[in-house]
């Protein structure tokens, strides 16, 4: 049985001079687009810039736009401070019913936690806006020694089978909820 096509948006949430942030977007991403059932779109808060984002405009309804249209999202972060970055905070702020009844996974990294404190809170945030965060996760503990310089992992297996988890379910819960939505919009 072949798996129903849907959208994922892969949301690169560190904005820092000189971030991580795109060894990892870059490596999820070619995992994801492994998967042929997947149409992926790249968000990346550095190019967005939520700070300017105001409503009304064309490149907040683009945003809008991007986050309506997709079924799924994995949120990439690093962990600072044991938590995520406010660009991050704030792009996920400036919509609402746009991530009701969709499903959010992660990716995350950092130093020894790998990231995770910080999804730990960021389920809080889309639990509050009416996602479902799903239990799969990649973590990349000190993700700097994990990667080589060309933004190759020395060891691929572990994290693969983790990214293809998250994927799985991420699949299921998208294409559940989206026809979900279609028999009977969601209202919070």
């Amino acid at each position: 049985m072949s798996e129903p096509r849907h959208t994922l948006a892969v949301i690169v949430g560190s904005t820092r001079e000189g971030r991580f942030a795109p060894v990892i977007a870059n490596w999820f991403t070619r995992r994801a687009e492994t998967h042929a059932h997947i149409d992926v779109d790249v968000i990346d808060l550095d190019t967005v810039r939520p700070y300017e984002l105001r409503g009304g405009t064309e490149a907040y309804e683009a945003f809008a736009k991007r986050v309506d249209r997709a079924d799924a999202f994995v949120v990439i972060t690093p962990e600072y401070n044991h938590s995520f970055p406010a660009p991050l905070k704030h792009a996920i702020d400036l919509l609402h019913p746009q991530w009701q009844a969709k499903p959010v996974g992660f990716v995350s990294y950092g130093g020894i936690s790998g990231g995770l404190r910080a999804v730990e809170q960021l389920r809080l945030v889309f639990a509050e806006l009416h996602a479902t965060t799903v239990r799969e996760t990649v973590s990349f503990p000190l993700a700097g020694n994990l990667f080589d310089e060309r933004g190759e992992l020395h060891d691929p297996a572990p994290a693969a089978t983790a990214a293809d988890a998250l994927l799985k379910q991420l699949t299921w819960w998208a294409v559940a909820l989206r026809e979900a939505r279609l028999a009977r919009p969601y209202g919070a």
